[in-house]
């Protein structure tokens, strides 16, 4: 069965993100690698993945794309300055939305205080802020400075959301 992932801003070759978020890992390498073993852990070769911005350092977003699970959809975040021109995505967005488990879901880079159909239900996700920014019950931070380096589920992420206060 296909499942669906959210995750943001691996920032995949950035170096600087280590010491800026205070990544546990001894350097870039050990980070893009940690990265990729969480993601294709976790991720099935047909299950759908919603990428929230910025994915990697660089031009080569390719280079790190073949090597993950998954059919891959990116919404451009602040350092992807050139994901229109980066392969391995099935499709690239500066704003989406979808439904999941009946839920409305709109999805962007940056947290929003108020978005489409936000007082009927719907659920924002979103990246950028690398966990600075506590879910509430109808946001949440997918990125992966919150979710231990890897994408998330849906239900973790309801789950979470559920308990934010």
């Amino acid at each position: 069965m296909t499942k669906i992932w959210f995750t943001s801003d691996q920032h995949f070759g950035h170096a600087g993100i280590l010491t800026y978020c205070s990544r546990p890992f001894a350097d870039v390498q050990a980070m893009d690698t940690a990265m990729v073993q969480q993601w294709n852990d976790r991720v099935g070769p047909m299950d759908e993945v919603w990428c929230l911005g910025d994915f990697c350092a660089g031009r080569d977003a390719g280079h790190y794309a073949r090597h993950l699970n998954g059919r891959k959809h990116l919404i451009v975040g602040n350092h992807d300055r050139h994901a229109r021109k980066w392969q391995g995505w099935a499709s690239i967005h500066d704003y989406h939305e979808m439904s999941v488990a009946g839920r409305r879901v709109v999805l962007f880079h940056y947290p929003m205080r108020v978005w489409n159909a936000s007082h009927y239900g719907s659920i924002h996700l979103y990246g950028h802020m690398h966990n600075a920014l506590p879910p509430t019950a109808q946001s949440c931070d997918v990125g992966v400075d919150a979710w231990s380096f890897a994408p998330v589920g849906f239900d973790q992420i309801t789950h979470r959301m559920a308990q934010a206060t």
